[in-house]
């Protein structure tokens, strides 16, 4: 064994023992925020980043790949939801956050990359929002699952482009933006107009990431519980994101992150419709509805474990849809990716990467390490099952 894997097991072996019992002491939601805080406290400073930063790479030295016309540093990326930013209960004031009084708004921009490498920050819609009150954050630690309502909170497209405008030469060589359609709206022609917009606003603020993802299906919102996705609407939303990106003459890739549980038309439908218009990748899937732990009344989005089936279903769903087509839309796996084995189950339905977030909790920030460490410890059966799966 190397001593690169050797160091790595006795990171997991740490956490488990120790962080993760002590975290666990705490409710999902305390625990968040109190990751959170540490996180924002620790970017006061350059150093604790840096050497958070070297200790990844050497664990898990950075690889050059492209998946969805974007090039990754890795195969793992943490998912949207994690740095995105606090909620505010109008863009004003999450501009006087940000220019007047120069808070961190987004804790967690520096830190969370350093310690996971490949990140796609958000989500982000155009104007700010306080996200649901009350408790919003669960753990099921059966199926090492995270269940969530938080509704999409963050600072607002505007605000957030500010802050990580000033902070472009410190942000990871490789990342995404996540933009999502905000809730409550029902007119397609504004939901176009919004999520136009606040792709204007990283770009005006100078940001050029590897990738943008265009979310169009969010669960933990009052509004579409279910997540479903119209014809009419993704394709107007995917192409004006796609149009506005070709105006200015930016090769930045576009990315879908689609619903679990649609049924095989409904994913070949957006299948044809991302390869027409130029979409790049689609993320299967976003977080799956149930009833929350404390009221069967609201919906919490439920990721981890207890979404594998759906995600891999999803993915395979797509896939053959692919297939059918003939396109060159790139899959991302999302849902239970919790180890090596269960990324092998994405990557032969056709995931090319995957993006991940209850590992983070239940594995530590090495998590993507740790997964790509168990990937590869099995690369022979990986390869055997794509020449199999493309003969």
């Amino acid at each position: 064994m190397s001593a690169r894997r050797r160091w790595l097991r006795v990171f997991d072996i740490a956490y488990g023992l120790f962080c993760r019992l002590l975290l666990f002491r705490l409710s999902a939601q305390r625990a968040h925020t109190v990751a959170l805080m540490q996180l924002g406290w620790l970017e006061r400073w350059q150093l604790p980043a840096d050497v958070a930063e070297r200790l990844r790479i050497w664990l898990a030295p950075e690889q050059t790949l492209e998946v969805g016309g974007a090039n990754l540093s890795g195969r793992l990326i943490l998912a949207a939801g994690l740095v995105k930013g606090r909620g505010f209960i109008s863009e004003d004031e999450a501009l006087r956050a940000v220019v007047q009084r120069r808070e961190n708004i987004m804790p967690g921009w520096r830190m969370a990359p350093a310690l996971v490498g490949c990140i796609e920050f958000g989500s982000f819609t155009r104007h700010p929002r306080m996200g649901n009150p009350g408790t919003i954050l669960w753990r099921e630690q059966a199926t090492q699952s995270i269940q969530n309502r938080v509704g999409l909170r963050n600072p607002g497209a505007r605000a957030a482009a500010i802050f990580l405008g000033a902070r472009i030469q410190r942000l990871p060589r490789a990342f995404g933006i996540n933009i999502a359609v905000s809730p409550g709206l029902s007119d397609l022609a504004q939901q176009q107009r919004e999520i136009v917009e606040a792709l204007l606003f990283f770009l005006d603020a100078g940001l050029r990431p590897s990738w943008f993802t265009l979310n169009i299906s969010c669960p933990n919102t009052e509004d579409d519980p279910g997540g479903h996705q119209l014809e009419a609407g993704a394709r107007s939303l995917c192409s004006a994101f796609v149009n506005e990106l070709r105006a200015r003459n930016l090769d930045i890739p576009l990315w879908v992150k689609v619903s679990p549980g649609l049924a095989a038309s409904q994913y070949q439908m957006l299948m044809g419709i991302f390869a027409e218009v130029g979409v790049r990748a689609v993320i299967a899937t976003n977080t799956l509805a149930k009833p929350s732990p404390t009221d069967p009344t609201l919906s919490a989005g439920i990721g981890g474990g207890a979404l594998r089936d759906s995600a891999l279903l999803a993915v395979a769903a797509l896939q053959a849809a692919k297939d059918r087509i003939g396109c060159e839309v790139d899959i991302i796996g999302c849902g239970g990716i919790m180890d090596g084995a269960s990324f092998r189950q994405h990557n032969r339905r056709g995931a090319a990467a995957a993006q991940y977030w209850s590992a983070l909790v239940y594995r530590g920030p090495f998590a993507a390490a740790l997964i790509e460490n168990e990937f590869a410890s099995h690369e022979h059966s990986y390869e055997a099952i794509h020449r199999e799966r493309l003969a």
